[in-house]
């Protein structure tokens, strides 16, 4: 009695595969189908990984090895000291001060631009006349170099400045400071003009989520009675969530990479004491103006730690939905 598990023979007694003649042509062609996905998936992403590869983790490898030296930038590196370049930087009270300032201007414009951004763009949504107008008004200051804007306000705030002018042109001379000389206060006039340069970034965005809101969920909310707070507050912001947790996650990057606004608005003397020096500022002005090479490269070292598991953090635990498959090819 013959099985019916077993595998039939073909008449003549040849020898054949399981899956027949057809089936291992098929074969075949799956797999010169995935040599030739791969040949493409080489071919397009070498040129890029070669760039990578060249001038992000090479540097970044050559700033791990020189942060080990103490090393002046003439000749190679020879004295070896290990760690205590990172040692020393978390002694200096002015490094200390740096990463406070860096933490106050994340957090400061989290806080400070994100409801200005919400509030205006929700305005700004709205149809009346000249609207496109004011829209371009809001994102002029993002769209100015960081130098010019620095470098205006600076002007503008220097004792006797603009500014001054006008508080006591209106009478409110008791308010006029020394904005960016006054140690307790500098960090705060900074983290004003910074908000002021980069909160239009974040209401473009806004209006840019807001444009992908359907109107039939908020006409139909209004049919229902809602008033138009109630309509934003139950049914637009959250449907902005993922727009508000990007924004959230490039300020906070951006803020504790900032340089060139501080470095050209702030005063040489009074970032040097650390009233407005940030981890950026920091680094230059050792690594390059004292020549401390070594002990600059372990400040960027340090730098990049810090703003890779900001990163990470941010993205595992508000960025995970909004970028779920994007990274691992898995759809929700």
């Amino acid at each position: 009695m013959t099985s019916t598990n077993q595998i039939r023979m073909p008449a003549g007694g040849a020898s054949a595969s399981p899956a027949g003649p057809g089936g291992a042509g098929r074969a075949s062609a799956r797999r010169a189908e995935t040599r030739r996905k791969w040949y493409e998936i080489i071919g397009l992403t070498t040129p890029a990984v070669i760039i990578y590869v060249m001038f992000v983790l090479v540097p970044m490898g050559f700033a791990v090895y020189y942060s080990l030296f103490r090393w002046r930038g003439v000749g190679p590196p020879t004295e070896f000291v290990g760690l205590r370049n990172y040692t020393l930087a978390f002694q200096d009270p002015i490094f200390l001060d740096a990463l406070r300032n860096n933490a106050i201007i994340v957090f400061g414009s989290l806080l400070i631009q994100g409801p200005i951004a919400l509030g205006v763009a929700l305005l700004l949504n709205r149809r009346f006349r000249g609207r496109a107008v004011f829209r371009l008004l809001v994102f002029v200051p993002y769209v100015l170099a960081e130098v010019t804007v620095g470098i205006m306000w600076k002007l503008l705030l220097t004792g006797d400045g603009t500014v001054d002018a006008l508080l006591r042109s209106l009478g409110l001379g008791g308010l006029v400071r020394p904005w960016l000389a006054d140690l307790d206060l500098v960090i705060w006039t900074l983290l004003a003009v910074l908000t002021w340069k980069y909160v239009g970034f974040a209401i473009i965005l806004l209006l840019a989520g807001l444009s992908n809101v359907p109107d039939e969920l908020t006409e139909a909310a209004a049919i229902d009675g809602a008033s138009w707070w109630q309509i934003q507050r139950h049914v637009t912001i959250p449907l902005l969530g993922p727009t508000i947790r990007i924004w959230m996650f490039l300020s906070m990057i951006g803020s504790l990479q900032i340089f060139d606004m501080i470095w050209v608005t702030s005063v040489p003397a009074v970032r040097s004491l650390g009233a407005s020096a940030t981890m950026a500022t920091y680094m230059v002005d050792n690594g390059f103006f004292a020549r401390l090479w070594g002990y600059g490269n372990a400040v960027a070292v340090i730098l990049f730690a810090i703003s890779f598991v900001a990163a990470l953090l941010f993205q595992r635990f508000l960025l995970r939905r909004d970028i779920e498959g994007a990274i691992t090819g898995r759809a929700k």
